[in-house]
């Protein structure tokens, strides 16, 4: 049976996703074996950092932070950045794409469109492929922000594409999903379809990849959906007890997704019932998840980050913050990193759920944080890019 969900406890969330500060220091994350590293992660150059959608940083976490650099711009950044061969491409409210420098913000292009960006731009090929509230999705010359080419859908795209090869050396595909409940596989080259699969509601969340072989993304219709990458065919559904409207994420065969049922659902990638379903008091989950090999990790209304595990669906710790944790985590070697809406972005242990350091930035941060280089890069709800460096890794 469908769980009701309350009317008054969806509110403002169903309305909005189905329809030069200086920062201080960071406090605490002292680290007894300060050294240079060599970073494993050079780039983020797509949502969550890649066809998983993991939110996975093959680093440790950086130690000591503080603010290396802000950019403050005109309109509200809604998602995470990219980055790619030291530049770092964004959109924001204002409808306007910028690529900077990551080291020192200094501009490359800007690029307008006709409304605000919600969706993280992907960065492949000499090309950087986004969506805008305008109805349009383009690809954009990396080097220089010119329009390559662009196709429009009868709706916004408000989710980061993802990017995949092509079989037998075709070039490169983009997965794309767009608020009028279209799934596309577009070719790289020139925006032709390959495929798409309709569902019969928004879709607000980027495509995951299983396996290499299946492509994963859950919708406003309460259902997690899986079609075969190389075609859009053989769907498998499974319905859930509210609506997706976050991006799924995916480790080895398995999808995690949350829903407005105060619901973290776990499903096999062609499962049509869930393997375990982890609910946690009145407040529904507001983040897309991360993923370990062994928690999940999401943030939710209730001002906590959970960590469930990800074998038995149980609750292995939460940490407390002063606000909504609606910014999805980042999850390092050894520690799981998210902005709340408190202002603060927090480091906290994988295994306990301690905290390492927090970083008061001074805005809400509600978009996925990015990493690259050494660099954690922060986008603030009223309009300023952060970029934190770990002072023992300098």
């Amino acid at each position: 049976m469908r769980k009701i969900v309350r009317p008054w406890l969806l509110g403002g969330l169903l309305l909005v996703a189905c329809e030069n500060k200086q920062g201080a220091a960071g406090t605490g994350g002292g680290h007894p074996a300060a050294a240079a590293i060599v970073w494993q992660t050079k780039e983020w150059p797509m949502a969550r950092g890649g066809k998983e959608l993991q939110g996975r940083v093959h680093d440790p976490v950086p130690r000591n932070p503080a603010l290396e650099w802000n950019l403050r711009v005109g309109g509200e950044l809604l998602a995470e950045a990219a980055v790619a061969d030291g530049v770092l491409v964004f959109g924001d409210a204002d409808g306007t794409v910028r690529a900077i420098n990551l080291t020192n913000k200094e501009p490359r292009w800007t690029f307008r469109t006709g409304d605000q960006i919600e969706a993280t731009a992907a960065i492949a090929g000499g090309r950087v492929f986004v969506g805008s509230s305008d109805g349009k999705f383009r690809a954009l010359d990396f080097k220089t922000g010119q329009e390559i080419w662009h196709i429009e859908g009868k709706n916004k795209f408000p989710t980061g594409a993802i990017v995949v090869a092509g079989p037998d050396g075709s070039g490169d595909r983009i997965l794309v999903n767009g608020y009028d409940g279209t799934a596309r596989c577009l070719r790289a080259a020139d925006g032709s379809e390959v495929w798409r699969f309709e569902t019969e509601s928004y879709l607000n969340g980027s495509p995951a990849v299983i396996n290499g072989e299946w492509v994963a993304f859950g919708g406003c219709d309460a259902a997690i959906h899986t079609v075969r990458l190389s075609d859009g065919k053989d769907p498998a559904k499974l319905a859930t007890d509210a609506q997706i409207i976050t991006s799924v994420a995916t480790f080895g065969s398995m999808v995690y997704a949350v829903n407005y049922a105060n619901q973290l659902v776990a499903a096999t990638a062609r499962g049509t019932t869930p393997e375990w379903i982890y609910q946690d008091g009145e407040v529904p989950f507001a983040s897309a998840p991360g993923v370990d090999e062994e928690h999940v990790y999401v943030g939710s209304r209730d001002k906590h980050l959970h960590a469930i595990d990800r074998w038995r669906g149980k609750l292995a710790w939460k940490f407390r913050t002063g606000g909504p944790v609606t910014s999805p985590p980042l999850v390092f070697d050894d520690a799981v990193v998210f902005g709340s809406e408190d202002g603060r972005l927090y480091a906290v242990t994988k295994n306990d759920g301690r905290e390492i350091w927090k970083l008061d930035l001074g805005e809400k941060l509600i978009a996925a944080p990015a990493f690259a280089d050494g660099r954690l890069i922060v986008a603030g709800a009223d309009g300023t890019l952060f970029s934190i460096k770990g002072k023992d890794h300098d």
